[in-house]
């Protein structure tokens, strides 16, 4: 029997994909788990694999095409098979960069296109105080689509535009820009700031970099200490590892770290999973090689999905301190700042020592401010005694 090869959704509240390039050819054999095309979301670039084995056949969706979630875009056929005849898929439109584009070239008033929006183009046009019922959507049966809305606000800020030298907003910067208001206008933030001395972390760091870089060639740094204790600190602390979901808090059973990644145009959180259990090399090896797909936009589905905590590491660019903005539904971030000498009173004597600024972020739906500094607490004992707590 025939299988059906669709757009799929990769991402919560994914409406279409962009079709990056197919791995194989019309009449390519194709095995189960092969990579078969790539895919651009609003999150990232990732590879689909093949769901079952056959010859790739019936395909009518083209590199560039952007296609709706859910729609047939080729088939996988066996001896003797025919591609069904009755799936004809249109994309949604070219990826191409949207030109001058005006309110007023869409019809208007009391179409019934309004009745069809996805949520997210909704609440983008409310930010934008866009009247929906103006404009005519390009998704299956006229839903209005976020990138509708969108052409509508590029429309309406550059009225005049030409293609020009300047850069557009890749699907990287949109999606940070969208989820930043989200996040800063429906969660609860609170933050809570604590110094700690990271001597023993640069300490552990000196004396388990030769062991980790033998058992797998990886260069350890701070920031595979920092998960790994950050990990074992969410044991005591459940609540911080929670998630808010509709109206109420559903706690993890799983402890899976974001890392907040710098990537052309924006940043993707990219995930380690089971961080508590894995060993400081296997996160150390996870780490590095999850920084690699994300420059190279090889970012797999598993890759960014599942995340319950996120840690952002500014210390590299010579950052002191900063505020992270929370990644719904998780109930918190932790903003890393850079290690420096600063003077310090020990034992009533001022000392200089390698200080580090800590920055959680929380949500106060899901943990209260003792819970959040509990936490705080018991991380700063843990860089504190780094070996201790990794044994």
């Amino acid at each position: 029997m025939p299988i059906s090869v669709v757009m799929p959704a990769l991402e919560m509240g994914q409406e279409t994909g962009k079709l990056i390039s197919w791995r194989k050819k019309e009449g390519d054999k194709v095995a189960k788990s092969e990579i078969l095309f790539e895919v651009e979301t609003d999150k990232a670039v990732l590879e689909v694999e093949s769901l079952g084995e056959g010859t790739l056949a019936g395909i009518n969706a083209q590199e560039g095409d952007v296609v709706n979630v859910g729609k047939t875009i080729a088939w996988l056929v066996g001896p003797g098979e025919a591609v069904p005849k009755d799936t004809p898929v249109i994309p949604t439109s070219k990826a191409e960069p949207v030109a001058s584009v005006q309110p007023t070239a869409f019809p208007t008033a009391g179409s019934r296109d309004a009745d069809r929006i996805s949520p997210k183009a909704r609440r983008l046009a409310k930010e934008h105080g866009i009247d929906v019922t103006n404009v005519r959507g390009t998704g299956a049966e006229g839903e209005i689509l976020t990138s509708d809305i969108q052409a509508l606000i590029d429309g309406a800020t550059h009225p005049a535009r030409t293609p020009s030298p300047s850069t557009p907003r890749n699907a990287v910067s949109r999606l940070m820009a969208e989820r930043a208001v989200q996040a800063w206008t429906t969660v609860p933030h609170f933050f809570l700031v604590r110094e700690v001395d990271a001597s023993a972390l640069i300490k552990a760091r000196e004396h388990l970099r030769a062991d980790v870089e033998k058992k797998n060639g990886t260069k350890l740094t701070h920031t595979d200490l920092l998960v790994a204790l950050i990990s074992r600190s969410l044991r005591k602390h459940p609540r911080m590892n929670a998630s808010w979901i509709g109206d109420g808090v559903r706690e993890n059973a799983d402890i899976n770290v974001s890392l907040a990644i710098a990537v052309e145009g924006g940043v993707v959180a990219a995930v380690i999973p089971n961080s508590d259990k894995k060993e400081l090399a296997a996160i150390a090896s996870h780490r590095a090689e999850l920084a690699d797909r994300a420059r190279a936009s090889k970012l797999r589905p598993v890759d960014i999905s599942g995340g319950t905590f996120t840690v952002s590491n500014l210390g590299m660019y010579q950052v002191d301190a900063f505020i992270a903005i929370i990644t719904p539904p998780q109930a918190a971030i932790l903003a890393v700042g850079a290690i420096a000498e600063r003077v310090i009173a020990v034992g009533g004597n001022a000392q200089v020592r390698p200080m580090m600024t800590l920055t959680l972020s929380s949500d106060h739906r899901v943990v209260d401010g003792a819970q959040a500094a509990l936490f705080l607490q018991d991380l700063a004992a843990a860089i504190a005694r780094p070996e201790e707590c990794l044994r």
